[in-house]
């Protein structure tokens, strides 16, 4: 294989990682905080280097194959880009594919997807190097397979690369890397078949002033230890533990109560969706598909959703009434989530007395019902108040379910309250509100209905005072 002789300013690089441009340790673990630098470096900027030194295949991996395309496929196509070496490659977005004039390759794809990991053969020679991003969503057997695919004659060291924060200390790969050999104060270990390098905020000099205080003023002592120090976490307070995970793909089609939650995002936040079957005689909560992307608008939502969701209801978290509309203007059933006062808790309680199985390709969720917790303060103390992060899943779960929240609830207490100048009364769909509220003839008023904690419904009130017979949720006629 021909090679190419660029030479990168060393100016584009994080100093702390220089050192292992060239490095040829058979199981590398580039690990510690958030933003600092470790993918960036690892599957971005050294992938490009040995691509061009024409000696080295790539295959770069995830756990679940479609979350590649906007995570570590983007993150190769962008150094190529940063760096104008776009004239040496050529990118098969279809195909996941990025292939170097030198000939050599870097594949993407996703661990679950078994038989197609088995077959991939780079274009010239073997597999080389194996990474992992987020390394810490695989099984121990998932590596155990993957150090096979490592085989053939290819004139260069072999390796395998795991990149991951470090969610908790009870991790397989705490326990088969870490214990004995590598401590919390720790910066590098290296013998001869090992190499552990930690990292925080502090080496990336790339990062803006804001993003280093977010990380230095985290109050919750998890996130600080696991985000900002970049250590192993201890969990404590964790909010579920009711919840497994299993291969559900053969069940699905018997599913007939079907629930659907959505959570918007686009830039910071992503777009969470989960499709939900909800068995309520054996109170079991069935998780088996979902959608978690960044930087979808509205309408590219909704076209993603039509397929799956049909004519189905979807309920939308509703401190959004453009983007519910956006999606109701493009042919989704979307519905705001009627929140309230205590509504997490209350959601998070009804959660928690049920049985919750998770199918093994929703891991964006499994990886939220993994961290949510209790906030913990730095100071020790415990504050019955989940923490505000890993909940995106979460929350468009209780939307889901919303509608079953209602019956649960043992006692109802209607009240009324006037929340605008709004003769016989018309009831209003709550996602319509804002409208009726707009509409307001003189002397009408528009009035919400509450069950105990919980908004269910509006009504406009006309002067006349007169009631007839009003369809109230959960309550039936008065």
């Amino acid at each position: 294989m021909k090679q190419i002789n660029i030479t990168m300013n060393r100016g584009v690089f994080n100093k702390a990682y220089l050192p292992f441009l060239d490095d040829e340790t058979r199981t590398q673990i580039f690990f510690g905080g958030s933003s600092a630098g470790k993918s960036q470096f690892i599957i971005g900027q050294r992938t490009v280097l040995d691509l061009l030194k024409g000696k080295r295949n790539y295959l770069i991996l995830r756990k679940i194959a479609r979350t590649s395309r906007t995570s570590t496929f983007n993150q190769v196509r962008q150094v190529i880009t940063d760096w104008g070496l776009a004239p040496y490659f050529r990118i098969n977005l279809s195909e996941m594919v990025v292939t170097c004039i030198t000939g050599t390759q870097a594949l993407f794809e996703g661990l679950d997807n078994v038989e197609k990991i088995k077959s991939i053969v780079p274009k010239k020679g073997v597999i080389t190097d194996i990474v992992i991003e987020e390394a810490t969503e695989t099984t121990q057997d998932d590596i155990a397979q993957l150090r096979k695919r490592l085989r053939g004659r290819a004139g260069v060291s072999k390796r395998i690369v795991l990149v991951f924060n470090p969610i908790r200390r009870t991790h397989w790969i705490f326990t088969e890397y870490f214990e004995g050999r590598f401590y919390d104060n720790d910066r590098i270990y290296q013998n001869d078949g090992l190499l552990i390098f930690r990292t925080t905020y502090k080496d990336n000099r790339f990062l803006e002033l804001d993003d280093i205080a977010e990380l230095e003023n985290e109050e919750n002592e998890y996130y600080y230890n696991v985000y900002t120090l970049g250590k192993w976490g201890v969990l404590g307070g964790l909010i579920f533990t009711n919840w497994t995970v299993e291969d559900l793909e053969l069940d699905i089609a018997r599913f007939d109560n079907i629930k659907n939650g959505l959570d918007f995002g686009y830039s910071d936040d992503p777009v969470a969706y989960n499709r939900i079957h909800y068995d309520k005689m054996r109170k079991r909560i069935y998780i088996f598909d979902e959608l978690h992307e960044y930087g979808l608008t509205n309408p590219k939502i909704a076209d993603v959703l039509k397929p799956i969701v049909g004519t189905e209801m979807v309920v939308c978290d509703s401190s959004e009434p453009k983007s519910i509309q956006e999606l109701k203007d493009n042919g989704i059933k979307a519905v705001g989530a009627i929140k309230g006062k205590d509504s997490v808790n209350y959601g998070i309680q009804f959660l928690q007395q049920h049985e919750i199985i998770i199918d093994k390709r929703c891991q964006e969720t499994i990886n939220e019902f993994e961290q949510y917790q209790w906030k913990k303060l730095r100071t020790g103390e415990t504050v019955d108040v989940p923490v505000d992060k890993n909940n995106h899943h979460i929350d468009d779960i209780r939307y889901a379910m919303e509608s079953e929240m209602a019956d649960a609830k043992k006692k109802v207490i209607p009240r009324m309250k006037f929340v605008g100048q709004m003769q016989e009364r018309e009831v209003v769909e709550p996602d319509d509100v804002e409208m009726a509220r707009a509409k307001l003839k003189e002397g009408e008023q528009l009035i919400e209905i509450w069950e105990q904690d919980k908004i269910v419904g509006f009504e406009i009130l006309k002067p006349s005072g007169r009631r007839r017979g009003i369809s109230i949720p959960g309550l039936g006629t008065r």
